[in-house]
Order: structure tokens, then sequence, then C-alpha cells
């Protein structure tokens, strides 16, 4: 009887060890669905956040600039509108004499519009180019000089735009950095610094997108060492947006 109740005994223990064992397991499992789903609801809500302030920043811009023909995308490879509204801002207030700018698209539409004197934009593609001038013809737009230049290898081992094509340039009094597309290289977007640091007038502004990516962000400290009478500023926008301009 004495060895039927200690195997009893020992049975119990070895239940209440195993249901011990699962329901640690158990917790553990709950505690990292719990974890997740905290994760994802504040990415959802960042994102929410994100999507409003890119509404907001559109309506702005479709109340400042009134289009008269559609106007395409933005976010995504395009311009975000949080970007174009600084932008659009930049131009009404300062008045640039002569805007150039890398990569074209929406934002050279949007620099037309805000009232910029002279816009030259530079372009690897000649597909994109072609869809710009398509986009600036829809809305009336004239005075835009799109160029396009081809990757090739730069002095710094980058591939990056036909220097060639910028020989004519200086006195820059806004420079918007927006490619070459950066996404696979870091580094892609380095060479401007070198190129235009001394095409830019004294009270030059330069604008660059997507410093939430370390290249960009690089070049934006770059850009402010060779401009002490400059101040960096740096934009919470959905790509990051970094602006160098005169203190």
């Amino acid at each position: 009887m004495q060895i039927l109740n200690a195997l009893l005994l020992v049975t119990v223990l070895a239940g209440v060890f195993y249901c011990a064992r699962l329901l640690r397991a158990l917790h553990g499992k709950v505690s990292a669905l719990t974890s997740a789903h905290k994760k994802n609801v504040k990415e959802l809500k960042q994102m929410d956040w994100q999507s409003y302030r890119q509404i907001e920043a559109l309506q702005q811009i479709l109340l400042l600039l009134k289009f008269s023909a559609p106007i395409p995308p933005m976010r995504n490879w395009a311009a975000s509108p949080d970007l174009l509204l600084t932008i659009t801002d930049l131009v009404r207030t300062h008045k640039p004499s002569l805007v150039v700018e890398l990569g074209s698209g929406v934002s050279t539409l949007i620099l037309a519009k805000a009232g910029a004197k002279k816009v030259i934009s530079i372009d690897d593609s000649e597909e994109f180019a072609g869809k710009t001038r398509e986009l600036l013809k829809s809305h009336g737009i004239r005075g835009v000089e799109i160029r396009v230049a081809p990757l090739q290898t730069h002095f710094s081992g980058i591939d990056w735009y036909d220097t060639s094509t910028l020989i004519d340039l200086k006195k820059i009094d806004l420079l918007i950095i927006d490619g070459p597309p950066g996404s696979k290289n870091a580094a892609a977007r380095n060479p401007a610094h070198a190129e235009f640091i001394n095409r830019i007038s004294p009270k030059a502004i330069v604008v660059i997108d997507d410093v939430n990516r370390d290249g960009e962000r690089e070049l934006a400290h770059a850009f402010a060492k060779s401009l002490p009478n400059h101040v960096l500023t740096f934009y919470p926008h959905e790509k990051g947006t970094a602006v160098i301009s005169p203190q």
C-alpha cells in the first residue's frame, strides 16, 4: 500500500511538474505575442500619423499652388508631400534666381509652380526626363530645363551623373539633392558635395532628401562643414530632410 501511495505521489508530482513546464512555455508564448502585438500597434500608429502628416502637407500644397492639371502620385520613389511643402516654402520665401535639382519629377513641377525664376533639373534617365517634360507641358509650364546626364564613373569611383552637363552651372541659390537613386549604394549621392560646393552662391540653400539613410546624412554634414556661415537643420519628414541654410 505504501509503495502504491508513493508511486501515486510520484505520478502526481510528475504531472504537476509537466503542467508547470507547459504553463511556463505558454506564458512565454503569450508574452512574445503580446510584445509583438504592442510593436505592431506602435508601428501602425506611426504609419497612421505619417499618412496624416502627408495628407495635411498635400492639402496645403494644393491650396498654395492651385494646379490646373492632374499631378502624379507622391511618396515611394517620388518626393513625399512634406518635402515638397518645405521646397514650396523655401522658393516662395527666398525667391532663388537659379534652382538646380538632382532627380526630376513632381518636384520639378512644384519648383516651377512655387515661382522659381529658373529651374535646371538633372536626371540620369531619358525616360523619366521625358515624363517630367510631359508633366510640365500639361501644366503649361515653360522655362524649365531638364538635362539628361547618364551615370558614369566619377573620379571618386562612384557612378554619378555625367559631369559635362554641369560645366556652365554657377551661383546656384537653391540646390536640391534627390538623386541619383541611393537605395543600393549608400554613397551614391556623395559626389554632389565635390561637384557643387563651389557652384553655389554664398547665400545658397541646400536641401537633401532621404537623410534617414546614413549616406545622405553624411552628405548633409559634409555640406554643413564646408559652409561655416550656414546652419544644418534636420526635418522629421517621412524620408528625412536636411536643409543647410544661411544663419
